[in-house]
């Protein structure tokens, strides 16, 4: 809409060509929006969802915008809120009540255009389009846009920007950019997601305010808000405020912080309340269609295709089955090896109330031996044969007094059948804030393979269940699979994990980062505790950060080394909004 408007050179930067441009924006809305006035102003009988009818009036709805888009709309000066009266110079500290029409006309009327620039950010002799209409103020329908504002804007434009001027005023510009190709190398050593890589280079308070802002983040990202919600933004947003004053005395912001998109931030609860949980609902949908028109794998090429207009059909043909390249060694896998999501959908019919399904791959993997004790000599675990045993002893005497890894083997269930070895296997829970997926469901695939995609091996990380009562990681055990296998003994089927365990360090998360740490666990001979686990137990992946402290990471580490090549790892929490 906002489309330039041609003006003579000597005119385009003068003050009344700006002023007709404003004029002409909200004109140009007002008569778009003139013919729903009628339904605006007058009932109309309309069928609901619940199948009765009702007389409903219309009205306009929120409205996502960036910043640029919203000062436009509501006729304010740039650097000022657009919801409230907040000085521009204290957008956090000082008062900020609701702007309105009423009060936008009242202050026209005694303030000269001058003093309405000054004092209130107010664009003189233009009412937004919405002063026309019934029921609406744009100042109430701004809603959160959660790209603009709080992931590009806070976090990109100015929480990255900051850390960088303080490596440059405390390091000089050459030591900052050894220190930023450092924290390029620990991003490359974590596998998969990305999370705190900076912590040891700077300020802990710097981490700390991070940590709030993300904490604030993944809040808002959730489906669903209640109170005990809204109160914990409240506190993250409280802490990162008192946290980002780390930035002030070190000199990055020397005259303080007074920055609209950040002073968003305020408003969220309110508007959560008023309008809903955002829900991931803000201008990014449209960057998405590209990914989501990808196969996902080396997806960077096919987006820049979709993004330049040149496939006319999806990247992926309506006739490509999706393969799981994890069931076997095949270069050329049949339709056999093939995953769909017709198990998933039997999966939810049979039970409904299940918030999580964990189900092996459809096809075995090949090449492995069909006998515990010839497997265990070929992934390097000899006692797999009496760790399945203990595990049979478990499954076999819940309530036995004496737990299966401290029972004497001999006296343990004896099996020695045929066994099924399995490179992955797939995660699927409710998940409402995805669109994608069966009924609602999102699924993770945990790989534990020898080799990925023509790579090192994958052996991925989970959450294990430990008790359900206690909040959060509480609950938890965390343990890295390094194989999934299934067999039948006496009748009953059992898919199961051979895991490697690792416990928690301390009874709090790191009071930096805000999240658990972990270390690999030892036995009593100082070799890594290993165990069979039931797949039921596992909930879905879980992602570790390695804890690097003060040092430099080495250029040959990979991020399929760092689970071997690290003591001590943070729990990723930030991993993605299902993890929170």
């Amino acid at each position: 809409m906002n489309y330039p408007v041609l003006a003579e050179r000597g005119y385009k930067g003068s003050k009344e060509y700006l002023h007709f441009r404003w004029h002409l924006f909200h004109a140009s809305l007002r008569a778009i929006l003139e013919s729903f006035r009628l339904a605006m102003q007058k009932p109309e009988i309309v069928k609901c969802a619940d199948g009765h009818f009702r007389r409903a009036v219309h009205g306009l709805g929120p409205y996502i915008a960036d910043y640029p888009e919203q000062s436009l709309l509501s006729c304010t000066i740039q650097g000022w809120c657009p919801r409230g009266t907040a000085d521009q110079n204290d957008l956090d500290g000082s008062q900020c009540n609701r702007r309105s029409h009423v009060h936008i006309t009242t202050l026209m009327r005694g303030y000269s255009m001058q003093e309405l620039r000054m004092g209130w950010g107010i664009v003189d002799q233009v009412l937004p389009f919405t002063a026309y209409f019934s029921r609406a103020d744009i100042h109430e329908l701004l809603a959160p846009d959660i790209l603009h504002q709080i992931i590009k804007g806070t976090f990109k434009d100015h929480l990255v920007k900051w850390i960088d001027e303080y490596l440059i005023i405390t390091y000089g510009e050459a030591h900052a950019e050894f220190i930023w190709a450092d924290v390029d190398r620990r991003i490359a050593a974590v596998p998969s997601f990305p999370g705190l890589p900076i912590a040891g280079h700077v300020p802990d308070r710097m981490v700390q305010a991070i940590s709030a802002f993300l904490d604030f983040c993944y809040i808002v990202r959730h489906s669903s808000l209640d109170e005990g919600d809204l109160s914990a933004l409240d506190a993250a947003l409280s802490r990162f405020h008192k946290e980002r004053n780390i930035f002030i005395k070190t000199g990055v912001t020397p005259n303080g912080i007074s920055l609209p998109r950040q002073h968003s931030l305020c408003h969220y609860r309110y508007l959560i309340q008023q309008f809903g949980a955002p829900n991931g609902l803000c201008s990014s949908l449209t960057d998405k269609e590209p990914w989501r028109r990808s196969s996902g794998y080396l997806a960077l090429g096919q987006m820049l295709k979709f993004a330049a207009g040149l496939p006319d059909k999806p990247l992926l043909p309506s006739d490509v089955i999706a393969v799981d390249p994890d069931s076997t060694f095949d270069d050329n896998p049949d339709e056999e090896n093939c995953q769909d999501d017709g198990d998933l959908e039997d999966a939810i019919a049979d039970d409904q109330d299940a918030e999580i399904i964990i189900q092996l791959a459809k096809t075995p993997a090949l090449h492995y031996p069909t006998r515990l004790q010839s497997i265990g000599q070929h992934i390097g675990v000899p006692h797999l044969r009496d760790l399945v045993h203990q595990f049979l002893h478990d499954q076999q005497n819940p309530d036995h007094l004496i737990p299966g890894h401290e029972m004497d083997v001999s006296l343990c269930p004896d099996f020695n059948g045929k066994v099924h070895v399995f490179h992955s296997a797939t995660a699927s829970f409710y998940a409402p804030s995805d669109i994608c997926g069966v009924n609602g469901m999102l699924c993770y695939v945990i790989r534990s393979a020898p080799t990925w995609r023509n790579g090192p091996a994958c052996h991925d990380c989970v959450f294990i269940e430990h008790d359900p009562t206690l909040p959060g990681f509480q609950g938890l055990y965390v343990a890295r699979v390094i194989l999934f296998f299934s067999f039948c003994f006496r009748g009953v089927d059992y898919s199961c994990a051979l895991v490697r365990w690792f416990e928690t360090i301390g009874d709090q998360p790191c009071p930096n980062t805000g999240m658990w740490m972990v270390e690999p666990e030892f036995d009593v001979n100082g070799q890594h505790l290993i165990s069979v686990v039931h797949l039921d137990t596992i909930l879905r992946l879980a992602h570790l950060i390695p804890v690097y402290g003060n040092h430099f990471v080495d250029h040959d580490i990979k991020h399929t080394d760092s689970l071997s090549a690290f003591l001590a790892f943070y729990i990723n929490k930030f991993s993605d909004y299902h993890a929170f």
